[in-house]
C-alpha cells in the first residue's frame, strides 16, 4: 500500500535544469511561472545566482563559485521535490549531481524529459533514470502530475 501524506502548504520544489543560454533560461522561467499555482519553485538562475552574473558583478570567482554550490545545496535540502530536466543527448552535469543529492536525501525526484535524444542505445544512463521516481514526456504532463500533489507523493514507497 503506498504511503499517503497530508501536505498543508504547497509542497516546494527545486528545478534543476541547464541554465547556459537564452533558450534554456526562458524554458526554464516559462515552465516555472506554470508551476508557480502548485508549487514553490526554486529556479536556480533567479534564485541561486548566475555563475557568470555574479563574477561580473565584482564577486571573486572562488566566492561566486562557493556561493552557488551553497544556496543549490541548501535549496535541494529544503525541497518536497526535485523536478530535473534531462533533455539533450546526455543530461547536464549540475543536473545529474542535483538529481542525485535529491534522491539521496530522500527526495521526490520527477524527470522531464521532452527531447528524445538518448547516448546508449539502450536509453538513458540508469543512474539518471533510476534516481526519478517518474520520468514525464511534456510539460503539460508535469502539470498534471504537480496538480494533483497527493497523487505525485502517494507513489513514494
Amino acid at each position: 500500500m503506498p504511503k499517503l501524506y497530508k501536505v498543508s502548504r504547497k509542497p516546494r520544489a527545486y528545478f534543476a535544469a541547464s541554465l547556459f543560454n537564452d533558450m534554456e533560461r526562458n524554458f526554464n522561467a516559462n515552465v516555472e511561472a506554470l508551476l508557480a499555482p502548485f508549487v514553490d519553485v526554486f529556479l536556480p538562475q533567479r534564485d541561486g545566482g548566475l555563475l557568470r552574473q555574479l563574477v561580473a558583478d565584482g564577486m571573486a570567482l572562488s566566492t561566486a563559485k562557493q556561493y552557488v554550490f551553497k544556496k543549490d545545496v541548501e535549496a535541494i535540502s529544503q525541497s518536497d521535490i526535485v523536478i530535473a530536466v534531462l533533455d539533450g543527448r546526455t543530461v547536464d552535469e549540475g543536473v545529474a549531481f542535483e538529481l542525485g543529492y535529491g534522491y539521496a536525501l530522500g527526495k521526490l525526484c520527477i524527470g522531464l524529459k521532452t527531447d528524445d535524444r538518448a547516448l546508449l542505445t539502450i536509453g538513458d544512463n540508469p543512474m539518471i533514470t533510476e534516481s526519478c521516481h517518474r520520468i514525464l514526456n511534456s510539460v503539460d504532463e508535469l502539470l498534471d502530475a504537480v496538480r494533483l500533489p497527493l497523487d505525485i507523493f502517494s507513489t513514494i514507497e
